[in-house]
C-alpha cells in the first residue's frame, strides 16, 4: 500500500492512538497527551511516516465543529445570552492583560514590533477545544460553570475573528471597513435565520419523521454543517454558527438523542485535531525558542487563571468556581495557531516567531489538559471520582 494514502494514515493515527491511548491510562495520563505526542512521532518532523498533515487539519477541524454544535444542544438560549452580557466585560480586560504579557515578554527576547505585537495578540485566545473537551456536558453537573466558560470563549472567538478579518485584509491588501462592519451584523443576522429555520422547518421535520433514527442523524449533521457553512460565508466562523445550531435546537425534546448520537463522531474529528497539533510542529527549531517558549507558557499558564479570579468574583458568588474557570481556560487557543500560519504566510513575521507560538500553544495545552484532567471533573479523567460525561 501506499505511504501517501489517507487510507494508511489513518491506519498509522489510530492504530497508534489505541497503542499510545492505552500507555496512557495504565500511566494515569491525559489522552490528549497520547494523541499529540503522536502527531510529533509520526509527523513529518518527526520519523516522517505522514507527511501531508495540512488534509487532515482541515479535516479534524469538523471535529471542533461537532463539539461547538453538540455544546449548543445542552445550552438553554436564555441563560446563554444572560452568561454573554456578565461575561463580556471579564472577555475584554483579560484579553488586553493577556495580549500585553505576551507583547512585553517578546520584546525582552528580541523580536521585533510587529512579531512582540502578533505574539500578544495570539496569547489573547483560549483554547475552545481544549476548554470544551474538559467539560462534563451531563445536564446536571456544572451547567453555570459551562454557560460561564462557553460565554467566554465564544467573546474571545469574536475578537480573534476581528484580528483574523485585519490580517486577511493586510494578505490581500483590500479596504476592509465594510467587511468589519459586515461582521458585526452578520451575528445577529445569523442568529434570526437559524431560529426562524428551526421552528418552521427543522423542528416540523423532526416530529413528522422522529421514527427514523437514521434520518435524525442524518438531518442534524446537515444542520450543523450547514450553518457552519452560512456563518463562514458571512464573515464569522464556523465554529460560532455550528455553536447556534446546537442553541436553535437546544429546546427541541430530540436535543438529547441528538447529542447522544453525534459524539461518536465528533471523537473520531478530535483525534485527527490532536494529532495535527504535535504533527506540524518543527522540532528543528526547538533551540532556538525553547527559552521564551517555557517562560511564556509558565506566565500564561499562572497568569490566565489568576485574572480570571480576580475578573470572575464580580460576577460570581463562588471563588471555588471562579479558579475552576480560570484554570479551565488556562491555555492559549487554537486561533493563536492560526494567526501565526497567516502572519507567517503575510510575512508579518519570521517562523522564529510562529514556531515560538506553536510551541506555547502546545506546552499550554499540555500541561492545562494536567491540570484540569487531575483536579476538576472530565470526561476524560483519569480518576473514577472525576470523570463526568
Amino acid at each position: 500500500m501506499e505511504h501517501g494514502t489517507i487510507a494508511f494514515s489513518f491506519f498509522l493515527i489510530f492504530s497508534g492512538a489505541a497503542v499510545l491511548a492505552s500507555i496512557a491510562l495504565y500511566t494515569r495520563q491525559p489522552l490528549l497527551v497520547a494523541y499529540i505526542a503522536l502527531g510529533a512521532i509520526l509527523g513529518p518532523f518527526g520519523f516522517g511516516f505522514i507527511t501531508n498533515t495540512g488534509l487532515l487539519t482541515d479535516i479534524s477541524k469538523i471535529g471542533i465543529i461537532f463539539l461547538l454544535f453538540l455544546l449548543g444542544l445542552d445550552m438553554q438560549p436564555k441563560n446563554m445570552m444572560l452568561m454573554l452580557r456578565k461575561a463580556t466585560f471579564v472577555a475584554l480586560l483579560s484579553s488586553g492583560i493577556f495580549a500585553a504579557t505576551g507583547y512585553l515578554l517578546a520584546q525582552a527576547f528580541g523580536f521585533t514590533q510587529a512579531e512582540s505585537f502578533v505574539i500578544g495578540i495570539a496569547m489573547m485566545f483560549s483554547s475552545t477545544i481544549i476548554g470544551i473537551k474538559l467539560l462534563p456536558t451531563t445536564v446536571l453537573h456544572h451547567r453555570y460553570t459551562g454557560e460561564l466558560v462557553v460565554g467566554l470563549l465564544l467573546l474571545q472567538d469574536l475578537i480573534a475573528i476581528f484580528v483574523l478579518l485585519v490580517l486577511y485584509t493586510n494578505e490581500t491588501g483590500e479596504a476592509s471597513v465594510t467587511q468589519y462592519l459586515w461582521a458585526v451584523v452578520s451575528l445577529p443576522v445569523l442568529v434570526g435565520v437559524a431560529v426562524v429555520f428551526v421552528k418552521y422547518v427543522l423542528l416540523s421535520l423532526i416530529q413528522r419523521f422522529d421514527r427514523f433514527q437514521e434520518y435524525i442523524f442524518l438531518i442534524a449533521i446537515g444542520w450543523c454543517l450547514g450553518l457552519a457553512e452560512l456563518a463562514e460565508f458571512m464573515g464569522l466562523s464556523s465554529e460560532i454558527g455550528a455553536f447556534i445550531a446546537g442553541i436553535a435546537l437546544a429546546t427541541s425534546p430530540i436535543a438529547q438523542f441528538i447529542a447522544i448520537s453525534l459524539k461518536p463522531l465528533r471523537d473520531f474529528f478530535l483525534i485527527l485535531f490532536f494529532f495535527s497539533i504535535g504533527a506540524g510542529f518543527n522540532l528543528g527549531l526547538v533551540s532556538e525558542i525553547v527559552v521564551p517558549a517555557v517562560l511564556l507558557a509558565i506566565l500564561v499558564l499562572v497568569i490566565k487563571p489568576v485574572t480570571f479570579r480576580v475578573l470572575l468574583a464580580k460576577i460570581s458568588d463562588s471563588n471555588k468556581l471562579a479558579w475552576e474557570v480560570g484554570f479551565r481556560l488556562g491555555q492559549i487557543s487554537e486561533f493563536s495557531l492560526l494567526i501565526a500560519y497567516i502572519a507567517t504566510s503575510i510575512a508579518l513575521i519570521g517562523e522564529r516567531a510562529s514556531v515560538l507560538i506553536q510551541a506555547t500553544a502546545i506546552l499550554t495545552f499540555l500541561a492545562s489538559s494536567y491540570l484540569v484532567v487531575f483536579r476538576y471533573p472530565t470526561p476524560i479523567a483519569v480518576s473514577d471520582e472525576l470523570r463526568r460525561d
